[in-house]
């Protein structure tokens, strides 16, 4: 027996993202994106390289002679991007800096590397989730074929490794740190000039090698062996060049923007509040309690074709030191907390998005809580278990949405954003 309010007096502006910490990811992004109502989005990869097992090596007797090495990248879930008609092909370069260590690096480092001479290159098809059969080297047996996961073999300069790995004196191989310093490590990029609209892959790095398969030769005794260098710290370079249509909305901080976005890989979120309240709260009552307040999103029209919307987005304020924190009904420390599903911020099957923030919208009325800035932005849909809110280079999707349309005549008008206030008055 409530009584419903809908709320449209609401701002929002699209804003850039934080910057984030990109090392040690478990999904790292590689790729190149040209998104058609976005811009372009660039992410390369810089990582290290450790001695097998990451410790000293020994080489083998004889002469050798290397027969491949591989580049093995495994991906990790979520490609976003045009997986049909797009053509891919990574270069890999070695790196000038000083090899990576385990401080924070962060997705806005330029990283130093030798342009002037491809190591390695591949040109491939997306196909995240489609295994393959390879060789598999047996030792002092047949070689044998076996199917592995989705992965990405790219092949090396054979003179690289010699130079760097079976040629390298004695004192350079004696440690992983000193082996490390004198490789400096690998730069991973793909090429720009590919057809197509390209896009953004996932890469789980931790789990890939630098595969050398070789032969020696002991005094005409000839035998085969397998080597694998581990792929040491890693770390992505993110770079966004957005459409001048989406600057606008950026660099506009003074009215609601029409149109907003959001963008993965720690490119866009958005800044709302609700200046309508106050007068709501007054011609509500003194003694109206809200039982539901429900937050909508919606894309614009023909945003999600060909590319769809982001699947997650969250929402979430900052405290009085400017540091972000759930919204009291994503807490589950709060008493009005129900759960992440009741919470939202999932793409639905009608293609838009509802927030539960009934709690949060009450304090803002009876000014229990001060407005220090609340947001909307992009999340990772790998964390189950709790309301995600922190700024992620780990998901690739965005969100082109319609934001305060006032123009009856627009399409957009019916998409607008909106807040759907359910009201009770108590005796």
């Amino acid at each position: 027996n409530g009584t419903l309010l809908v709320d449209t007096n609401i701002k929002i502006n699209t804003i850039p993202e934080d910057s984030v910490v990109t090392s040690a990811l478990t999904k790292t992004p590689l790729g190149y994106f040209k998104d058609p109502l976005i811009g372009e989005t660039e992410a390369n990869i810089a990582l290290g390289l450790n001695l097998p097992l990451s410790s000293a090596y020994t080489k083998p007797t004889g002469t050798i002679t290397i027969d491949s090495a591989l580049l093995v990248l495994r991906y990790a879930d979520g490609f976003y991007g045009d997986s049909l008609s797009s053509k891919y092909k990574i270069n890999v370069y070695q790196l000038n800096e000083t090899p990576l260590t385990t401080a924070a690096y962060y997705n806005t480092k330029t990283w130093n590397y030798n342009s002037s001479v491809l190591l390695g290159t591949k040109t491939f098809s997306s196909r995240t989730h489609t295994k393959f059969k390879i060789t598999d080297i047996v030792r002092a047996g047949k070689d044998t074929p076996i199917l592995v996961r989705p992965q990405l073999r790219v092949p090396l300069d054979p003179e690289f490794i010699t130079n760097n790995f079976f040629n390298a004196p004695s004192s350079v191989l004696a440690s992983n740190t000193l082996f490390r310093n004198a490789i400096k490590g690998l730069y991973l990029t793909m090429d720009k000039t590919q057809p197509g609209a390209g896009g953004n892959f996932m890469m789980a790095i931790d789990s890939g090698a630098l595969t050398v398969y070789y032969r020696t030769n002991n005094a005409g005794a000839l035998d085969t062996g397998v080597v694998s260098l581990t792929l040491g710290v890693h770390a992505a370079e993110i770079k966004h060049t957005y459409m001048a249509s989406v600057q606008a909305a950026i660099d506009d901080t003074t009215t609601s923007n029409k149109t907003f976005y959001l963008q993965g890989l720690a490119g866009l979120r958005a800044k709302i509040s609700f200046p309508g309240l106050s007068g709501l709260a007054a011609s509500m009552g003194s003694n109206a309690v809200i039982n539901r307040a429900e937050l909508v999103i919606t894309p614009t029209v023909n945003s999600t074709i060909p590319f769809m919307a982001q699947p997650k987005i969250s929402m979430y304020q900052l405290d009085i030191a400017n540091q972000r924190i759930l919204l009291q009904d994503a807490n589950p420390n709060d008493r009005r907390y129900q759960s992440i599903g009741v919470f939202g911020g999932y793409l639905t099957t009608n293609n838009d998005y509802h927030f539960i923030i009934t709690g949060y919208i009450q304090d803002l009325m009876r000014g229990r809580t001060k407005d220090y800035g609340t947001y909307i932005g992009p999340v990772d849909t790998t964390n189950t278990l709790a309301v995600e809110y922190r700024a992620t280079p780990q998901t690739g999707a965005r969100l082109v949405a319609a934001g305060s349309v006032n123009d009856k005549s627009s399409p957009n008008y019916p998409l607008r954003i909106k807040l759907n206030i359910i009201y009770s008055k108590v005796e």
